[in-house]
């Protein structure tokens, strides 16, 4: 499966959140933490494959597709922490 069906990335990976003028002056001044940004996704991400009955070990495959370095372990740890 292909992560492009899933989700857009634009310029904006956050359009399902704020407008893009506002990512765009966030990221300028430094304030977005893209590695929170990355989470974010691949946890949205999880919850799409989930819904359309793909097991959790493959929906974490399908990640790892785009993420290729981070581990499995790494991505059922993001998926599965509770959100601060």
């Amino acid at each position: 499966m292909n992560l492009t069906n899933i989700h857009n990335e634009k310029d904006n990976p956050l359009s399902d959140l704020i407008t893009d003028d506002i990512y765009n002056v966030l990221n300028e001044n430094g304030l977005i933490n893209h590695k929170s940004v990355r989470d974010y996704h691949i946890r949205k991400t999880f919850k799409d494959l989930r819904a359309t009955k793909i097991s959790a070990g493959a929906a974490i495959d399908v990640i790892r597709e785009k993420y290729p370095y981070l581990q499995f372990d790494t991505i059922r740890k993001i998926v599965y922490q509770p959100q601060k």
